[in-house]
């Protein structure tokens, strides 16, 4: 009976698996894994905060009435340029803004009104873009970041080889391969996290320019049938 319990508590023993949490794979990459995963957590947060922003204020710019068209149409047929320009100023979106800008232009030539609204359009875009380019930039940079982490943990790994006199052990190693993997998963996560975001943003984006383009041309085209 004894026997088999001494049998019995080998394989249990084996039968233990080690875990690590994330948490730790982070802590156990030494300084400088620490530090490159640190700054990729950063460029994480400001990735996200930028989405989130520009996510809800395009999702906002993006909202179109339907009856804004009408209404302007039947303010300018009926000569009231400041009721339709106070309209225009109640909705205060991208593409009211453009139509406000022809509406103060009403008068001049037709060329000049276009001019008019192309500018403001251009300012427009510009608005929608903000800090769109920064979601591109940390998309690129954030897979380089971690590489130079895999670099730097290749170095230690060298370093201790290079320290150990012969005697490799695996365990001397472990920091130095523990940077090297946990900063290229930490860099292609934050990449493709940005890369996505900033796609899904420059879709929605060109959705609202494609407001603006054919909202001018409807008042374009308002402007030249007979009042």
């Amino acid at each position: 009976m004894v026997q088999n319990q001494a049998e019995v508590l080998p394989v249990a023993e084996v039968s233990q698996e080690k875990t690590l949490s994330i948490f730790e794979l982070i802590m156990d990459g030494g300084v400088g894994g620490q530090i490159i995963m640190g700054i990729l957590f950063l460029l994480l947060i400001v990735g996200v905060y930028i989405y989130v922003e520009r996510f809800l204020s395009i999702k906002a710019a993006s909202k179109e009435d339907k009856n804004f068209m009408n209404q302007i149409k039947e303010q300018i047929s009926m000569g009231n340029i400041d009721a339709a320009k106070a309209l225009c100023a109640k909705v205060d979106t991208p593409v009211a803004n453009l139509i406000q800008k022809g509406v103060s232009r009403i008068g001049k030539p037709l060329d000049d009104i276009n001019t008019a609204i192309e500018n403001a359009g251009k300012l427009e875009i510009y608005k929608l873009e903000k800090n769109v380019s920064v979601l591109a930039t940390i998309s690129g940079a954030a897979p380089m970041i971690g590489f130079l982490g895999t670099v730097i943990g290749m170095i230690i790994s060298i370093h201790e080889i290079a320290n150990a006199g012969g005697q490799i052990d695996i365990k001397m190693l472990s920091d130095g391969l523990y940077t090297a993997m946990t900063t290229t998963v930490g860099g292609l996560i934050v990449g493709i996290i940005s890369y996505i975001t900033y796609n899904h943003l420059v879709v929605k984006t060109d959705k609202v320019v494609y407001q603006m383009e054919a909202k001018s041309v409807e008042f374009l085209d308002l402007l030249n049938e007979p009042m």
